[in-house]
């Protein structure tokens, strides 16, 4: 009977120290599933605040190509972003050349547009970057009136461009910004702050000991953004501005953009992992592009992640090529 009784006793206090095991796990799931969602927008409920400022929210529009698409009256130049390119041969040319608008270009010009790639400094300054993309839509354009379609850091060479160099060989009818970080980024201060003014120089050394300018990065925070370069880069009133933003829900683990995403909506709101909404916004806002990341943008997505999707019944949200064939019907509605 007293062995019973001390079984029986054994068992209720495996039980009890099982449970409070079961529910001290539970809790610590829930509290990781609160600061989870704290960082995911959901695109379905209006009162969210973080929602307020995405202006219109663009989800599948962009998911096929259409049939038609209208032609603008002027050539479009493709401005690319921060270490982008137009085209990079690999293996001295025996590999096929990797582009930065990856089947944008193309499809652009098998709709009858005349498409100019400029190519500048890929980390210069916005200074030098602008200057190089002058040269660039000069020698092509030949005097033509020109719409420019600028990703990421692309936009703010544009801007200076148009503003400062105003160079009369080259007359900018439009600008159409992508995920430009007009007002910077937090993750450019957060590496700043990371890095610190100790180690800065000997970093800076490095890069340039690789052939690569260090103008950039600090011309990204927020601080130079707003406080330096916008007030002394004021819109040409002759030229028409145009923006889009995008956001993409929370990363995945091995996302490049878990990090920084997470950080940037922490200070910021949602973002496509590295600009964000805010940021993004710059003369006649057309909208937040939902579910794309800042690589999406210029169709450099990724493969597993719709594969996945297409696993789960669920496709593709977002086509990089029917977004800027639609970005030059909207030129073409706008008479540009």
């Amino acid at each position: 009977m007293n062995l019973l009784r001390c079984a029986t006793c054994h068992h209720r206090r495996l039980c009890t120290t099982h449970l409070h095991s079961s529910y001290d796990a539970h809790s610590r799931l829930v509290q990781r599933a609160r600061i989870w969602n704290s960082r995911v927008y959901s695109t379905e409920h209006g009162d969210d605040p973080r929602l307020k400022d995405l202006g219109k929210q663009i989800r599948n529009d962009y998911a096929n190509i259409k049939e038609h698409y209208a032609t603008p009256k002027y050539p479009i130049v493709l401005a690319h972003g921060l270490l982008g390119f137009a085209e990079l041969q690999v293996a001295g040319g025996w590999l096929p050349a990797i582009h930065y608008w990856r089947g944008i270009t193309d499809a652009l010009k098998a709709n009858g547009i005349e498409v100019i790639t400029a190519a500048v400094p890929p980390s210069g300054s916005i200074e030098q970057r602008a200057e190089r993309l002058a040269c660039g839509i000069a020698e092509v354009a030949q005097g033509k009136s020109v719409n420019i379609v600028a990703h990421s850091m692309g936009g703010l060479d544009a801007r200076y461009m148009i503003s400062h160099l105003q160079p009369k060989n080259v007359n900018v009818r439009s600008l159409v910004t992508v995920a430009s970080p007009h007002r910077g980024s937090a993750f450019a201060d957060y590496l700043f702050k990371e890095i610190g003014t100790d180690r800065l120089p000997s970093i800076y050394k490095f890069v340039e000991g690789v052939g690569m300018d260090t103008g950039a990065f600090e011309q990204l925070t927020r601080s130079y953004m707003t406080e330096k370069f916008n007030p002394q880069t004021p819109d040409d009133p002759d030229v028409r501005y145009f923006s889009y933003g995008a956001m993409m829900e929370q990363p995945h683990l091995f996302s490049p953009f878990r990090h920084s995403h997470n950080i940037i909506a922490d200070l910021e709101g949602p973002n496509d992992g590295l600009v964000s909404v805010t940021s993004s916004k710059w003369g006649s806002y057309k909208g937040t592009l939902v579910g794309v990341s800042h690589l999406d943008l210029i169709n450099w997505t990724n493969r597993l992640r719709w594969t996945l999707r297409k696993w789960l019944g669920q496709g593709p949200n977002f086509n990089a090529i029917a977004f800027y064939l639609d970005i030059a019907s909207m030129l073409a509605r706008e008479k540009l």
